[in-house]
């Protein structure tokens, strides 16, 4: 069994859009990461233009990666305008105050948040709890996580095998208040931009 660590950065790089770099690891991946063979061994079968229109149309509002898409509850937040048309500065659909929040995890790592992504982005949370052992945002999400791997489980999708592996991996939340950021709930059925590659953080 890998450690968490490898897992989380493994399924980090199972969850970004598909490219020549991912086809590159798949070896890699699927041995340095069991729990993922399924999804690796669809992904090295499937081809390249096939596997990305795969992600593009799994990955809509119902299955969002972006962790301030989500809430306690299942009812999308009728107020919430992906495209800005509300007037407010929020071209990509997310919650700006918010996400500082998610910012302030990376910092208190020493890291700078970097990348074409928002810092709530599965896979780059992911990252975040590979490089440092920070689960918190994860294991604050728990709820949603679970919603999102059975929402992918009932849409027939191979990435359900990774949020299988990532939610059998999450550590035992203590009990207690759950952080301000808030568990996962979509908030617009008009869906997330397309996602791009996955981000980083820099020290």
């Amino acid at each position: 069994m890998p450690s968490d660590a490898v897992l989380y950065q493994a399924a980090a790089l199972c969850l970004t859009r598909p490219d020549d770099d991912l086809r590159a690891r798949l070896p890699l991946l699927r041995e340095a990461a069991p729990q993922l063979r399924e999804f690796a061994d669809h992904a090295a079968l499937t081809p390249a233009a096939e596997l990305a229109a795969h992600y593009a149309r799994v990955f809509d509002s119902r299955h969002s990666l972006y962790l301030s898409r989500w809430r306690t509850d299942e009812v999308p937040d009728a107020t919430h305008d992906p495209d800005g048309a509300d007037g407010t500065d929020d071209p990509d659909g997310t919650d700006g105050p918010s996400l500082t929040r998610y910012a302030a995890r990376y910092r208190a790592h020493g890291l700078e948040f970097a990348g074409a992504e928002p810092p709530d982005f599965l896979p780059a949370v992911l990252e975040l709890a590979a490089r440092t052992g920070e689960t918190g945002l994860l294991t604050d999400h728990r709820a949603g996580l679970e919603r999102l791997r059975a929402r992918l489980t009932a849409f027939g999708t191979p990435y359900a095998s990774v949020l299988d592996a990532v939610c059998a991996a999450l550590p035992v939340s203590p009990t207690g208040p759950t952080d301000p950021v808030g568990p996962l709930r979509p908030l617009s059925e008009e869906g997330p931009p397309a996602p791009r590659r996955s981000p980083g953080a820099r020290e």
